[in-house]
């Protein structure tokens, strides 16, 4: 008794010519099934190279698109030509012209032998399987698609779309239970013939032929009425990534494959010369008996596939633009946002720097160029301080810059004066610490020795763009640590929301700050504010200040840093 081999092929020829002779050579016969869709030329030089081996044999050709009717139609024929012409087979394996056998052939002849009663077909109810992609699980066997899913998936969808809104549904024929699996199956010569010469095949394969990819469902289905003993599961290694496509195997998997321990494997690229000269060679060459476990080797499939979904934090994937959400962390590493600080406070970048030991730059979203630390002009990864390559994408910009520097806590200013409005990013970014004294845009306004009406003007402007800046940063999805105080808040008592701060950022040891910086005179701050009242405007957002200042009032008046004794 011996295993046959039905290939269906549709490319790389030469290949499968070679897997097919290493089928022969261990006993085992083959029947090839080769696409419609390969030329008359390529397909009779093909036979022509294989016509001095007795025990291969071509089917009846038919055209096989993917999610078709075709190879099922192409499994049939190329089945019942095998049962025909070698009785002696007890096993019909099916494989595909990209199929690479992985251990010596006799131990898959041996290891069938020794369960000459057991089909190998992956089959499960659609209620059973997590793996299908797409959408449709039981409405594959409960529409009709004539429309091509890869040539017409307009039409395909829309038809899809409008049985559903019709509530049209097949019948499914009685006694049948839809089950699914993979297409590549090994099935007993008893399972087959029963399948193939059932008396009502004819009502199933008008039923099947209607179906969404009927490879993986037809004998998978009608294996269950005839089989005394199914194992679920297929004896061919064959992964699938997250979009439901076939992983392909290249020559760096072939430790990979080893591991595995399985018979077959599939996809193998046809230029993988390595796995061929390793895996198709004689019996001492080849890897020990063992119990097929793909699952040795799911743990690193698992890993690919949260590599190329999810990346490294900060880092977006290269092959192409992400998808949006589709990040492992916006950003590669913690970093701060400070917003009316440098407006409050005199030379807060050199200070900060002292206090945390941080990487401090200025505004890197401002208007004319990005403010980088020390006034560099060009900074890690080679990002220039450009604001009109900065501004194509602020997001990719902050990503770069912060990828490029992992491990130095970045900080920076930002305002509503930036012109890269980016506060929604920052806000959902759970990497930002966000510190803002709401307001402060003011200060540089009230110092400024402009005409009131152009100060009145460009302060309704920038408060109401920092009204829908705070607006996100309150937002429910923001994710960011955030604080926010309003001017009036913060000069009340600066020395605690500062410390707060900097043993947040976490730099160096926890202590309690020597200095703060020096804040701006604020004499008559609250008699401008009562003159933008006065010309129309409300100046809500810097709190409650009054017109005439309080002596001694902590902020008002500093002259020298606020010094705190140890």
């Amino acid at each position: 008794m011996s295993v046959g081999i039905v290939m269906l092929v549709h490319t790389a020829l030469g290949r499968a010519e070679q897997v097919a002779r290493h089928w022969t050579r261990a006993g085992c016969p083959v029947v090839i099934h080769v696409d419609k869709s390969v030329s008359r030329k390529v397909y009779d030089a093909f036979m022509r190279s294989l016509e001095d081996l007795p025990t291969v044999l071509f089917s009846r050709r038919h055209r096989c698109e993917w999610g078709t009717w075709g190879l099922v139609a192409a499994s049939q024929d190329a089945s019942e030509l095998m049962l025909d012409r070698f009785a002696d087979v007890r096993h019909v394996y099916l494989a595909s012209g990209s199929c690479l056998p992985l251990r010596p052939v006799q131990e898959l002849v041996d290891y069938l032998a020794e369960r000459p009663r057991t089909d190998f077909i992956e089959s499960a109810t659609t209620a059973d399987v997590p793996w299908t992609v797409g959408g449709l699980d039981q409405e594959r066997f409960t529409m009709r698609f004539p429309f091509s899913w890869r040539r017409n998936r307009y039409l395909f969808d829309r038809f899809v779309d409008f049985q559903r809104r019709i509530g049209y549904k097949r019948r499914i024929p009685r006694g049948i239970v839809p089950h699914m699996g993979s297409q590549w199956w090994c099935l007993t010569r008893q399972t087959l013939s029963a399948i193939l010469q059932d008396p009502e095949r004819g009502k199933f394969d008008a039923y099947f032929r209607h179906v969404w990819i009927p490879d993986e469902s037809y004998f998978q289905t009608l294996a269950r009425l005839y089989s005394t003993n199914i194992e679920s599961r297929s004896l061919t290694l064959s992964k699938f990534d997250f979009q439901g496509k076939p992983h392909i195997f290249y020559d760096d998997h072939l430790q990979l494959l080893r591991r595995s321990d399985c018979f077959v494997a599939r996809k193998i690229w046809p230029h993988a010369e390595r796995l061929y000269e390793a895996f198709l060679t004689d019996a001492e060459g080849a890897m020990s008996r063992q119990e097929p476990n793909p699952g040795k080797i799911d743990r690193i499939f698992a890993k690919a596939v949260d590599r190329r979904t999810r990346g490294r934090a900060g880092l977006y994937m290269h092959s192409r633009y992400p998808n949006p959400g589709w990040e492992n962390g916006v950003t590669a590493g913690k970093y701060s946002v400070f917003q009316g600080f440098s407006e409050l406070f005199q030379d807060f970048e050199a200070w900060l720097a002292r206090a945390t030991g941080a990487q401090v730059h200025g505004h890197l979203f401002a208007p004319e160029r990005a403010e980088f630390a020390g006034g560099q002009t060009i900074i890690n990864g080679a990002l220039p301080d450009t604001a009109l390559l900065r501004d194509a994408n602020p997001r990719a910009f902050l990503t770069n810059l912060l990828w490029n520097t992992r491990g130095e806590r970045q900080c920076f200013q930002y305002g509503p004066r930036d012109t890269a409005l980016i506060n929604r990013h920052f806000a959902e970014d759970p990497n930002a610490q966000i510190s803002v004294i709401s307001g402060a845009w003011s200060v540089p306004l009230f110092k400024s020795n402009a005409n009131f009406a152009d100060i009145r003007k460009q302060a309704a402007a920038l408060q109401k763009i920092e009204s829908k800046m705070l607006d996100e940063l309150r937002s429910p999805y923001a994710k960011a640590r955030i604080r926010i105080w309003t001017m009036a808040e913060f000069i009340e008592s600066p020395m605690e929301p500062l410390q707060v701060i900097i043993d947040e950022i976490g730099q160096k040891s926890l202590r309690r700050l020597a200095e703060v910086p020096l804040m701006a005179d604020l004499t008559g701050f609250g008699q401008f504010l009562q003159n933008l009242k006065n010309q129309g405007m409300h100046p809500y957002l810097m709190g409650d200040f009054p017109v005439d200042p309080i002596p001694n009032m902590p902020g008002m008046r500093p002259r020298k840093p606020y010094l705190v004794k140890k």
